[in-house]
């Protein structure tokens, strides 16, 4: 292997590391909820405030970054995430439920500071490979959540039986991946931060660009589907006579789909001008998933859950790849990741309540489904938008002189 392949594996591999840290948080609380509920005397209020709370921050830092007097490097706010990171997990560990819920919102900053970084990032060292990293970084994180999830029973059940030590246990690999980022670090301190003045005209620039606000509406209404999925894919599959196990698997399935999904956007877009077929195709797919999910008969939902994951996959990877590839430069994409993640994610938030609410209004889920598929339609018109060949911060030509 050259020396240069073999760098520009090290950057891959470093971002994979991070990658995979930014949702065991969130998606290793629910498989231990019940005992977390039992063991704190929470409420059901309580307990639901436990996994949302990191989810209702994870667009805080993108929400704070355009008001930045400098805008830091992505080096410096990655190992700022998974040091906060580290602190949120451990601080869990305590024995009160304020301890509790201050880690989960510690935990859920630090994973937005991460969301944000990432693009940026990418968009800064693999400028002429956008879709295939951020295709990889998406696998990492959709494995991360499928692997926390799945594991936190067993090890709970294979160690001392607390809950505590399968969430505590999340803190090693971050802090792996922190001090695996620190050399970076202090090889990027010369040049520390973007200058005060130019990082709030980008910023302007961003928050004021159509384009920009269509890769916000659309990266948040297809995350406020993955939530959809994560929050009511197994109630609904019990709700149609599944067993409490066999949904839990549907939900394990769905996450190995969208692994696939991802990987299958750089095959799709070298064929392609644009990101306008993914979208299409993305959305056709969802679109017959859930309805499957819905109202084939309960046999097919393994079929129709694999169909639904594959296009949220590919629907993630592509939002995330569109912060790269429709910023102009490094600080523009800083700054739209910030503005798509931070706006998008209060979106999202908006999904399973919405969801939820329906439910216990009609009783059933043919309402809920019914406006799930109208969502999901509607996702089509800023997908499509946003997926033409244009940028986000380019420089205004100036006018020729007139003679």
């Amino acid at each position: 292997m050259s020396e240069r392949r073999g760098a520009l594996v090290l950057r891959i591999l470093l971002i994979v590391l991070v990658a995979v840290n930014l949702r065991p948080a969130l998606a290793a609380v629910g498989p231990l909820l019940t005992d977390i509920r039992t063991d704190l005397g929470l409420s059901g209020t309580g307990a639901g405030a436990v996994t949302t709370l990191p989810l209702a921050f994870f667009g805080a830092y993108g929400l704070l970054a355009a008001f930045l007097r400098r805008t830091p490097r992505g080096e410096t706010l990655l190992v700022t995430a998974m040091g906060l990171l580290v602190a949120g997990l451990l601080l869990r560990l305590a024995p009160s439920s304020t301890a509790l819920f201050t880690g989960s919102l510690v935990a859920g900053i630090a994973i937005s500071i991460g969301n944000v970084a990432i693009p940026a990032i990418i968009k800064r060292d693999h400028p002429g490979s956008i879709t295939t990293v951020t295709a990889i970084y998406t696998v990492a994180v959709t494995t991360g959540a499928a692997v926390s999830s799945g594991a936190a029973v067993p090890v709970q059940r294979a160690l001392d039986g607390s809950w505590r030590l399968p969430l505590g246990l999340l803190a090693i690999p971050a802090a792996l991946a922190g001090l695996a980022w620190l050399p970076r670090l202090r090889r990027s301190a010369p040049a520390a931060s973007v200058a005060a003045g130019a990082s709030r005209r980008v910023a302007a620039r961003v928050w004021r660009s159509g384009l920009a606000w269509q890769i916000t509406v659309f990266m948040g209404v297809q995350s406020l589907l993955n939530y959809v999925v994560l929050g009511w894919l197994p109630t609904i599959c019990q709700d149609r006579g599944m067993a409490e196990t066999s949904a839990g698997y549907v939900l394990a399935l769905s996450a190995l789909a969208q692994a696939v999904g991802s990987l299958s956007v750089p095959a799709i877009a070298r064929r392609t001008r644009d990101q306008r077929p993914v979208v299409v195709l993305a959305v056709a797919l969802c679109l017959a998933g859930f309805a499957g999910i819905a109202w084939a008969p309960i046999g097919s939902v393994w079929l129709w859950t694999v169909v639904l994951g594959f296009a949220q996959g590919a629907l993630f990877a592509t939002a995330l790849a569109l912060l790269g590839l429709r910023a102009h430069d490094a600080q523009v994409a800083a700054q739209l990741s910030g503005m798509a993640q931070g706006v998008g994610y209060v979106i999202a938030a908006l999904g399973p309540l919405l969801v939820g609410a329906l439910h216990d209004m009609t009783g059933g889920w043919t309402v809920p489904m019914a406006v799930v598929l109208a969502v999901t339609a509607g996702l089509a018109v800023p997908g499509l938008a946003a997926a033409r060949e244009r940028t986000v911060g380019a420089p205004v030509p100036a006018e020729p002189a007139r003679v």
